[in-house]
């Protein structure tokens, strides 16, 4: 059965254990936990409260990391920027390590400028490639990419962009977001599935509506078909509800979090049965 997941950062302003504590209510099976998850983040990365929550949620038996992304950018034309980011990358790879997590997913980064990506930006690329190579040389993690919206300087943002840099980098890993690709076109989407699919480890998995992205799924009928094409293909990994609570048209309480997680999860379950 493929897993659900969450996002940690839809549970953005509650302590670690709790956020375990709501997805278990919810009936998920796993989390994708943000390095930058605020309890976490600001208390210094105390990794043995996610080994103590992780320990006490036998029901939660997926979990994957999501390297920091915020504020950083590891194709920045700044040297101490573009490092800070690699370095932050390397920290997640290292404690997915420590706490049994199979997958890390990591953005590309983008050119500094609001322009199209040039050789220098690429250059910047390529060396947080390798970077991030070594850092995996040898663990049990894998590291994956994820499709960033398709914007003027993003990198990596098209099925052929990605397809291209699963070719050249064979240790690399996808993770697709459905909705930075259905944020441009239903094709695009689809297109991710057809040529990239192979190489899929997580799905990011939320709705994009008239340029407002990261909304709950709702029974969306191309998200629905989407799902059951990548389930047929023999998908294994967890679809990730990654919804954006600040889009929502109010603040939720946690128990209307854990509603609608529910009731998100149960659509995602029909749709891969």
């Amino acid at each position: 059965m493929i897993p659900v997941a969450a996002s940690s950062m839809f549970f953005h302003e509650y302590p670690v254990d709790e956020i375990f504590d709501a997805v278990e209510e919810a009936g998920l099976d796993g989390i994708e936990f943000w390095l930058e998850t605020p309890h976490f983040w600001l208390r210094d990365l105390p990794t043995e409260d996610l080994v103590a929550a992780i320990r006490s949620h036998p029901m939660i038996t997926s979990l994957h990391i999501h390297a920091p992304v915020l504020d950083l950018n590891p194709c920045s034309i700044n040297p101490d920027v573009a490092e800070a980011s690699r370095q932050w990358a390397v920290r997640a790879v290292e404690l997915a390590e420590r706490v049994g997590a199979p997958v890390v997913t990591v953005h590309p980064g983008r050119r500094t400028a609001k322009r199209a990506p040039m050789a220098d930006d690429y250059r910047r690329f390529a060396r947080y490639l390798a970077v991030l190579r070594k850092a995996a040389a040898g663990k049990r993690v894998r590291v994956a990419m994820e499709n960033v919206e398709p914007v003027v300087n993003a990198m990596i943002s098209t099925p052929e962009e990605t397809r291209d840099l699963l070719d050249k980098e064979k240790w690399l890993s996808f993770t697709l977001d459905t909705s930075h690709a259905m944020n441009h076109s239903e094709r695009m989407l689809t297109r991710f599935v057809e040529i990239c699919g192979d190489r899929l480890v997580n799905v990011h998995v939320s709705r994009a509506v008239d340029g407002v992205m990261h909304l709950p799924l709702e029974g969306d009928p191309l998200s629905g078909e989407t799902l059951a094409a990548i389930a047929r293909g023999g998908y294994g990994g967890p679809l990730t509800l990654e919804i954006e609570d600040r889009n929502l048209d109010h603040d939720l309480s946690l128990e209307e979090k854990i509603l609608l997680l529910a009731g998100e999860a149960a659509f995602l379950r029909r749709c891969v049965r």
